[in-house]
């Protein structure tokens, strides 16, 4: 039984490090980005920037609701950008919270990181994509050697270590 919860620990502590990647990753798109970011598109139907914030917010909402085993998905409509930045804070630390409360999970770590989690990486690499579109890029970073801790999730996050032009 001992070595069950251990493995559980470490599963979720993995999946709350790629949770804290995410955010790291999220918010360099989204720290000083223009007011003309918010609804850049690229096409017309192509989502604009506050519309994939919405969709971040409703993906770790659904990562909740899928750990605690009462999976439901709602659709959001987006908010102001302010709005959709504060929101996916919050549903992201909701999410952790519970992670870090080292409960069973409703299913397994490997369903939340291919559904959810891994969605959420894709949408903000879109972001940092739709950044350089509109003219105004995020500097690359060597991820590898950035300062990301399980449990950091919220707005202020560490410096870069070694970013590259």
């Amino acid at each position: 039984m001992e070595d069950s919860t251990a493995i559980m620990q470490a599963e979720q502590r993995m999946i709350r490090h790629t949770v804290a990647t995410v955010v790291y990753r999220g918010s360099k798109t989204l720290r000083d980005a223009p007011k003309a970011f918010e609804t850049f598109r690229i096409r017309p139907n192509a989502r604009a920037p506050v519309e994939i914030l919405a969709h971040l917010g409703d993906l770790f909402d659904w990562a909740l609701s899928i750990a605690k085993g009462e999976e439901s998905w709602h659709d959001s409509r987006p908010l102001a950008w302010e709005q959709e930045i504060d929101r996916f804070y919050s549903s992201v630390k909701a999410f952790d919270e519970y992670l870090a409360q080292h409960v069973s999970l409703a299913c397994s770590p490997d369903k939340l990181f291919q559904g959810p989690i891994a969605d959420a990486l894709t949408h903000v690499g879109q972001l940092a994509m739709l950044r350089r579109l509109c003219g105004v890029p995020i500097r690359g970073e060597n991820y590898f050697k950035a300062d990301i801790a399980v449990g950091q999730v919220g707005p202020v996050q560490p410096t870069p270590v070694r970013e590259f032009d």
